[in-house]
């Protein structure tokens, strides 16, 4: 409990203050304002992103052939944490000891083999003129669809981006598997997670108690991440706080910091959410939602068993 802050929760309260702002949103990353909630709503919202928001990942790796440098279970653990460009929701869970089908599976195959480069250029020293199928991407990795995915999955089935390096080879060696991936959440294990930071922070709220002139204010100025302080008609005024970094090097100059007060809203986060490109940020967040209110429903339905 803070002084001056009442703590106390009321429906109306919340219903006439709850905000949610989209300030900024990209391909892969979306910045809002969740307004009017405290931090363990909040927290339970960031927690949800990272951990219960579902994704397809590689789980199974049925390895024929692996004479490369790198360790089968390291090759495996590689692959399942490449970021798969495919909607979950298309998908079901799979259960355990369930067989894999065209609802629970998407099947990928991967066979290379490095030779030497006959055509090479005389006297080059660079591996890939040398050799061929030197490096292994993602996008030698080839989906094989499972009964009628064909049918539904008409764009095909793509790793997020196609030059993440998987391996690397030289003459001789070769790796040749199939790949099992399935729906999952990140609680089960990190590569499910859909986000690659999901991040919040309160809104600094900067009060400036007396007013800086001349050399002061370009002190203050200097003090603050560039945009947050600027001089107008010579006077120093807090022009965005939402810049702000929460340095407090202002705090280190005697004569300045009696002037200011830097303060937090309570009741005010800054989200940022950054995809890891499987699923648009914007779904990201529709889709926590839709899992804080089934949470939410449970609680509820329990409540009523215990009244009742």
């Amino acid at each position: 409990t803070y002084t001056g802050y009442d703590d106390s929760w009321d429906f109306n309260k919340f219903r006439n203050n709850f905000k949610i702002k989209i300030i900024r949103r990209e391909s892969r990353e979306i910045e809002f304002d969740m307004i009017g909630v405290d931090t363990p709503f909040a927290n339970a919202f960031r927690r949800i992103l990272i951990s219960e928001v579902p994704t397809m990942a590689i789980e199974e790796v049925f390895l024929y052939n692996n004479t490369s440098v790198i360790q089968d279970e390291v090759l495996c653990h590689r692959l399942g944490l490449l970021p798969i460009n495919i909607d979950p929701r298309l998908f079901e869970m799979k259960g355990e000891g369930v067989e894999a089908d065209a609802k629970n599976t998407l099947q990928f195959k991967l066979k290379m083999r490095c030779k030497r480069n006959k055509k090479a250029p005389t006297g080059t020293t660079n591996p890939e003129e040398i050799y061929t199928n030197t490096k292994v991407y993602t996008r030698h990795i080839d989906w094989e669809p499972l009964g009628n995915q064909r049918e539904w999955l008409k764009g095909g089935v793509k790793f997020c981006h196609d030059d993440i390096l998987i391996n690397v080879l030289r003459p001789g060696q070769e790796i040749d598997m199939t790949m099992h991936a399935v729906k999952g959440i990140g609680s089960d294990h990190a590569k499910f997670s859909p986000v690659a930071t999901a991040t919040y922070r309160l809104l600094p709220e900067i009060q400036l108690l007396k007013e800086f002139r001349g050399a002061a204010a370009e002190k203050l100025k200097s003090c603050f991440s560039p945009g947050v302080i600027e001089i107008e008609n010579g006077v120093a005024v807090v022009k965005n706080a939402r810049l702000d970094s929460g340095s407090r090097e202002v705090l280190r100059h005697p004569e300045l910091a009696e002037g200011v007060k830097l303060l937090k809203l309570r009741d005010h986060f800054i989200f940022t959410i950054e995809s890891t490109g499987a699923v648009d940020p914007l779904e990201l967040l529709r889709e926590a939602v839709k899992v804080l209110k089934g949470k939410c429903e449970v609680y509820r339905k329990e409540l009523d068993v215990l009244t009742t």
